[in-house]
């Protein structure tokens, strides 16, 4: 591999990661865990209602980890577990208005704070990080992920 290409592949995961940690301080304003905003962002900014099994799969946890953390929302009053319309066994879970208002509120305190620091950098640097931004969610469209292994288990004997 292109070591130029595996520098700039390491540089970019680690401003991107110390970028959204910085900006998941404010998700505290919330009041809200960051496994149940996780969840719920999936279900407010995803745009549709899922499943536990389609939630925990988007999610990347197990389907009871995932019921807990849905359990907790209900219990918030931040989303709804409704049957399906077509097949009344199966349950859906949906964003209520307020787990609605929540995120959108959360996405603003965060967009807020990534303008003001913006702000304070040269215009031409301004549109170039906007360029930059664009490139970066069409690198997110190549990225091709292949399923893990599953794992295994080392005991100490």
């Amino acid at each position: 591999m292109d070591p130029r290409a595996v520098q700039a592949a390491d540089r970019l995961h680690s401003a991107a990661i110390r970028l959204l940690r910085r900006l998941r301080l404010l998700d505290k304003a919330s009041g809200v865990g960051p496994a149940q905003l996780s969840a719920l962002s999936v279900l407010v900014f995803g745009g549709r209602s899922m499943s536990l099994a389609q939630l925990a799969s988007a999610e990347q946890v197990s389907a009871p980890t995932m019921s807990r953390v849905v359990a907790a929302l209900e219990r918030a009053g931040l989303v709804e577990v409704a049957s399906a319309a077509r097949d009344r066994r199966r349950l859906v879970i949906v964003p209520s208005a307020k787990g609605k208002q929540v995120m959108w509120e959360g996405r603003q305190r965060r967009v807020e704070a990534l303008a003001a620091a913006l702000q304070e950098r040269p215009v031409m640097e301004q549109m170039a990080l906007a360029r930059a931004a664009d490139e970066i969610l069409h690198l997110a469209s190549l990225i091709r992920v292949r399923p893990a292994a599953s794992r295994q288990t080392h005991r100490s004997t």
